[in-house]
């Protein structure tokens, strides 16, 4: 069946750009979770030459700088704490064992349930990559002014925290964003 052609204007902007769409919600852009995206985007931008340098990836990363914080968790919360789905943390434990850069093991409690803590090996590999972790860190607070980096940790724990209690609208994953 052949499309008839319209007179007029063909669908594009200025340039041959699409042209925009009027939907009934702030433009995309403006989105908080495309704003959040961005900026998280940023800056790992920054981080992620330096973990592919040491063989790391951004999740690998967080689960060893999570498991640095303390002596054992339970690999459930280590998914809640680095952000991770269960499927793929059990991957990357895997992979990081695999690596000697974690230990696992029964919990005591229930030997149905794993614990997992950093190894000797990962304490150095974290060791090893402080010090350019932390001359990153150093050189965006002077882009961005270490005032504005702590208002900005400060404002964005404050939103965690006031939505951390707030309903799903549709009863649905919050997970999804737009």
């Amino acid at each position: 069946m052949a499309r008839k052609k319209s007179s007029g204007n063909n669908g594009s902007g200025p340039a041959g750009a699409p042209a925009a769409r009027r939907v009934p919600m702030r433009d995309f852009s403006r989105s908080l979770p495309m704003s959040l995206l961005r900026a998280r985007e940023a800056v790992m931008r920054q981080f992620r030459p330096s973990l592919r340098h040491h063989g790391l990836t951004e999740q690998q990363w967080r689960i060893l700088r999570a498991l640095a914080a303390v002596e054992t968790i339970e690999v459930t919360e280590l998914a809640r704490t680095a952000f991770l789905l269960g499927p793929s943390l059990s991957r990357i434990l895997r992979d990081l064992e695999a690596r000697h850069l974690i230990e696992r093991e029964a919990a005591k409690s229930d030997l149905r349930r794993a614990v997992v803590s950093i190894s000797a090996k990962g304490l150095r590999l974290i060791e090893a990559v402080a010090p350019s972790s932390e001359a990153i860190y150093a050189a965006i607070t002077r882009r961005y002014g270490a005032r504005k980096l702590a208002e900005l940790q400060d404002m964005l724990g404050v939103l965690e925290s006031s939505l951390s209690g707030m309903e799903v609208a549709d009863g649905g994953s919050a997970e999804a964003g737009e």
